[in-house]
């Protein structure tokens, strides 16, 4: 209340001895003193100035008072500087509707989504009810006096709320100060937002070395060159008037100026500009009113009027005002540090909240912090040593434990890393809401952060913060690598499926019947065998039934056979199986060397949707996971039957671990459903599994924190410089891509170069060939068979006897005999011997049915019996 007087007392001297503003006006100023508790004693003094014809009243600080005032005021025309948001009230002080705002940026720019507010009285610097209204996070409010500061800050302690706005009169901050320090409440994880604009006035020297965040604006700019001038000539004028420093006052042993004796100085002056501007255009004259005759002030609406169209640059920042409320004015965001409290940005009703130092906000690379970080076991994000030399950090590695440890260096802060108790990520339990795994922990509080490959998900977001992805992936199906289709030794049939050639053979036999019998029907076919012998003419036709089926067969086989149809029926025939003889041959000859140089594999299920629409084969994921939350949640039919179907088959469907959903998955048939990185790194180390489709979602892994954590944008920030910088993308290769780990895999995709063929692909024609040559040759046996047979019973059947007389008289007989029967298989060697010995010849002599011992010689004589 003195500095007020003081800086009215001053303001006033000021305007007087400097006659720029006023020339030819001195202000002459009367000082009431009153009880805040008596309003009526207040009326009283107010009357009393009226009567002497004041042109203006500066009403207290106090709301209730400057109320009572106000109404007088109103009701006589006659300007009110003050607090009032009345019709002849000006109000110095920032609008609260737009500082309510600016707590609104701040608490929204700290990420704040629970936190609490001590207040004193419902009516303080901020709407509480508005701000509270305005978040859809977790508010706590609790209204406090000097003897329930403890009590409240238990209560807050208890329940892990570490944001904290106190909204309480000057003279309660020092002892809610000491409070928090009683109940050790000045640690890095608390954050304390005050709606004071004198923070800088406090002691507040056992916080700055606790790294407690305490966070507030201010009205006055310490740093400005005209704010210091002010404030070193309210100190001599303080000493000249009373003789000696003011005891009460901080203007001379500090150089903080306090909002109060700063909004007295600013409307002192904004009242001069008032009259300065109502004198230039307006006679200001004074008139008899008083409370009792009730008679308003001719000129009073007219400074009222000029008072509001006042634009300056006060001690407060420019001053604009709009239906008497203060629209235009600067605030100072101001942080504690160590040393001292620093400006880390500022906001204005136009521009909000502009943040100059972001760094400020939880500076941890100049503190010495210990975070707890929790983790899951999980290979190769995370992987432990068990032996007994290794202790606390150095238990644990992975890729990971490395991203902590290089983001930890950047941002600067020690950490503690353990595993959570139920080794579980995090999902919530849709009958009962509640949290388990990682989760849990951050929402208790009982951790930092957690590290891991843990995924950013919409329901994890609700409850705890996540930083920027470090990784992005999506959902995969992790199956085993499937059998490769067995060699067979008629592989050159697979282009065409079985039933085609079975359709082949078919209509070969079908067109084979139809060109003999259209053959033998159409007389164009038929000629004449014998013309030259009209005795004996005979006729003939070419298309017999074995010719008939030769004829097919060369077509097909792509050969010209010696028979050509002459008829167009038969031409027709002929050329339409040409014409499917050519479409056949072409197709099996463009898929022959797909199927013969490709290896293929036997693969049950393509894709998700294989993986629904079946039942053999059984699938799963890992229980309490983002994966099982995905397909829990899922509004697409696909994964709504896959989650059925695990549902139903619940627990068997899920594991707890990866590893056993690997070893699942090794046994065979079974389809494990897990994220794309870490089935990547198991691929790479174990050729007997494989990736069956792509991704199913497209999500990230990110770093997990309480809600509201000042270090989760810090550690994004390091992030994103670590991946503009490559290291994540180092240490992914590294944990991922290392060549003593990863299995050499054939690659057997259908853009792989060809394999060279094998016997066991092409064997089958060898087969055909050979069994070709076989029934060739049985053939030909059965041919010759025949036809000794038949010359066999030619010979015998025959006698040739040719007899005559000589010179002497005597009877001759030239008689060829037909010698005994030999064997078949003597003539059958003899073929066989002319073949082997006489191939340059191309005749060969008749075989000899008669031998010298069997033959009668000529001139012998028979004797006739």
């Amino acid at each position: 209340m003195y500095n007020s007087e003081l800086a009215f007392r001053y303001a006033i001297h000021r305007l007087n001895m400097d006659k720029s503003l006023l020339p030819e006006t001195t202000i002459d100023y009367y000082v009431e003193y009153v009880n805040r508790f008596d309003s009526f004693e207040t009326v009283q003094k107010v009357c009393k100035l009226i009567q002497v014809g004041v042109q203006a009243v500066f009403s207290p600080t106090d709301s209730v008072l400057a109320t009572h005032i106000n109404s007088i005021c109103d009701a006589l025309d006659i300007p009110n500087i003050g607090r009032s948001a009345h019709d002849f009230s000006i109000n110095v002080y920032p609008s609260k509707q737009y500082v309510n705002y600016a707590f609104n940026d701040v608490i929204q720019y700290l990420n704040w989504t629970r936190f609490g507010i001590l207040h004193e009285k419902e009516n303080g610097i901020i709407n509480l009810h508005q701000l509270s209204r305005s978040f859809h996070g977790e508010v706590h409010m609790r209204q406090v006096s000097r003897d329930s500061y403890v009590s409240a800050l238990n209560e807050f302690k208890g329940k892990e709320i570490h944001n904290i706005i106190i909204d309480t009169n000057s003279n309660g901050i020092s002892i809610l100060l000491k409070t928090i320090l009683q109940q050790q409440m000045n640690e890095y994880k608390y954050h304390y937002l005050f709606t004071s604009f004198d923070l800088e006035t406090y002691d507040l020297e056992d916080f700055k070395y606790n790294f407690v965040n305490i966070t507030s604006f201010r009205l006055v700019d310490t740093a400005d060159v005209g704010v210091k001038q002010i404030l070193k000539d309210i100190g001599l004028y303080s000493h000249h008037i009373f003789k000696k420093p003011y005891l009460n006052l901080h203007f001379t042993k500090s150089t903080v100026l306090e909002s109060e004796p700063a909004l007295m100085f600013d409307s002192v002056y904004v009242f001069a500009i008032g009259l300065q501007t109502l004198e230039q255009s307006h006679s200001l004259t004074l008139s008899n009113i008083s409370c009792e005759e009730e008679n308003s002030w001719d000129g009073g609406l007219s400074l009222i009027n000029y008072l509001n169209a006042v634009e300056w640059k006060g001690l407060t920042g420019p001053i604009q005002f709009k239906d008497g409320q203060r629209v235009q004015f600067k605030l100072d965001l101001i942080k504690l540090k160590q040393h001292s409290i620093v400006k880390v940005g500022e906001w204005t009703p136009h521009g909000h909240l502009n943040i100059t130092e972001p760094s400020m906000f939880f500076d941890a690379g100049s503190m010495n912090v210990t975070l707890v970080v929790i983790t899951i076991l999980e290979t190769p994000y995370v992987m432990m040593h068990y032996g007994k030399n290794f202790t606390g950090n150095e238990r644990f590695y992975g890729f990971c434990v490395d991203i902590l440890e290089t983001i930890s260096r950047e941002v600067g802060f020690d950490y503690i890393l353990d595993l959570v108790p139920d080794r579980k990520y995090g999902a919530k339990d849709p009958e009962t809401g509640e949290w388990n795994g990682m989760v849990a922990q951050l929402m208790k509080y009982k951790a930092d952060l957690a590290v891991g490959s843990m995924t950013i998900t919409y329901a994890r977001e609700s409850v705890i913060d996540f930083t920027k992805p470090f990784m992005n992936l999506g959902i995969s199906i992790l199956f085993k690598v499937p059998t490769s289709e067995p060699t067979r030794l008629f592989s050159f049939m697979n282009p065409l499926a079985i039933e085609i050639w079975i359709y082949v053979l078919i209509a070969y036999f079908l067109v084979s019947l139809c060109i003999y019998i259209v053959g033998k029907l159409s007389p164009i076919e038929w000629k004449c065998i014998n013309a030259c012998d009209l005795e004996n003419i005979s006729i003939g036709n070419q298309f017999s039934l074995t010719d008939s089926f030769w004829f097919t067969i060369g077509t097909f086989m792509q050969q010209s056979p010696d028979i050509y149809p002459r008829a167009m029926s038969t031409r027709i025939i002929s050329s339409t199986w040409g014409f499917f003889s050519l479409i056949i041959v072409a197709s099996y000859t463009a898929n022959l060397a797909a199927f013969l140089t490709t290896e293929r594999m036997i693969n049950p299920i393509e894709n998700a949707e294989d993986l629904a629409s079946q039942t053999e084969i059984s699938y799963g994921t890992l229980d309490s996971g983002s994966t099982m939350t995905f397909f829990r949640d899922s509004v697409i039919e696909t994964y709504k039957k896959i989650w059925r179907s695990m549902d139903n088959k619940k627990p068997s469907a899920f594991t707890t671990t990866y590893e056993d959903g690997i070893k699942r998955v090794n046994q065979g048939n079974y389809a494990f459903l897990m994220e794309s990185t870490m089935l990547d790194y198991i691929v790479q180390r174990d050729c007997n599994l494989t990736q069956i489709g792509g991704l199913l979602d497209t999500k990230g892994y990110g770093i997990a924190t309480p809600k509201g954590s000042p270090w989760r944008d810090k550690i994004s920030l390091a992030i994103l410089e670590l991946q503009e910088r490559g290291d994540i993308q180092m240490l992914y290769d590294k944990w991922w891509k290392n060549t003593d780990e990863t299995c050499t895999r054939k690659n057997t995709s259908k853009q792989s170069k060809a394999n060279s063929l094998g016997l066991e692909s092409i064997g089958g024609v060898f087969v055909v060939l050979i069994a070709g040559i076989i029934v060739a040759a049985v053939v030909a046996f059965f041919e010759f068979w025949y036809n000794f047979r038949y010359n066999h019973k030619a010979t015998t059947s025959q006698s040739v006897v040719n007899t005559k007389y000589n010179q002497d008289g005597i009877l001759e007989s030239d008689r060829n005999y037909t010698p005994p029967d030999r064997s078949f298989w003597i003539e059958i060697s003899e073929e066989l011997r002319y073949a082997s010995w006489c191939m340059n010849k191309q005749k060969r002599p008749a075989l000899r049915r008669t031998c010298s011992k069997c033959t009668i010689p000529k001139g012998q004589r028979i004797n006739k019996l």
